[in-house]
């Protein structure tokens, strides 16, 4: 059975883009939408203080045991949302590298958001996914 995630690359000036401008799914799939992955440990602290490339692998981390605890993989996620408590692009970019590579070929559609700030005390990443698998 062929995959339920199709990604669909822009011909248009956008498709220098480093994500799919879009992505369909397959009619008769079932859709699991993520909570916002949170870069949290065991004990519920904040894990990486500090350091946006620690909290984005962090959220990873979470983000692909919900999707295991979901029976899905990364290669399931049909899009994602990075928010990045910052108003410094350097910051976003260093996010959106370690999230560009844990994904490597399978490139979403993504959208990349700075914001004044986030649920849990020292937070400076979140990833929202949406995944989909065949029923």
């Amino acid at each position: 059975m062929p995959h339920p995630v199709q990604l669909i690359h822009a011909t248009s000036p956008s498709a220098s883009t480093e994500y799919a401008s879009a992505a369909v799914v397959a009619a008769g799939t079932r859709l699991i939408f993520l909570a916002g992955a949170c870069p949290l440990n065991v004990d519920g602290t904040t894990a990486a203080p500090g350091d946006y490339a620690g909290q984005a692998a962090a959220c990873l981390r979470t983000m692909a045991q919900a999707l295991s605890d979901s029976g899905a993989g990364i290669r399931d996620v049909v899009s994602t949302r990075i928010l990045v408590a910052s108003d410094e692009r350097a910051d976003l970019s260093t996010v959106w590298q370690v999230v560009r590579e844990a994904f490597g070929d399978h490139d979403v559609p993504s959208t990349l958001l700075g914001v004044t700030v986030l649920g849990y005390d020292g937070q400076l990443v979140e990833i929202e996914a949406i995944a989909a698998l065949a029923d």
